[in-house]
């Protein structure tokens, strides 16, 4: 899960705000609205996430 994707998707602007070393720091704005889109987003990717572990779990218990 990307979520620096799904921000921009859900409509909010990511900024890059330093950077130092390896580690880069962003800052994430946007509507109620925009926020809200991103919630529900994550818990989608989320539960597809958790549905693939369940399957694959059930393909090992069968093999």
């Amino acid at each position: 899960m990307d979520i620096i994707d799904i921000a921009r998707a859900s409509g909010m602007a990511v900024t890059l705000e330093g950077r130092i070393g390896r580690e880069e720091y962003q800052s994430v704005c946007g509507s109620l609205s925009a926020l809200q889109r991103f919630a529900d987003a994550v818990l989608q990717c989320a539960a597809k996430q958790k549905d693939i572990q369940k399957r694959a779990q059930r393909t090992s218990r069968h093999a």
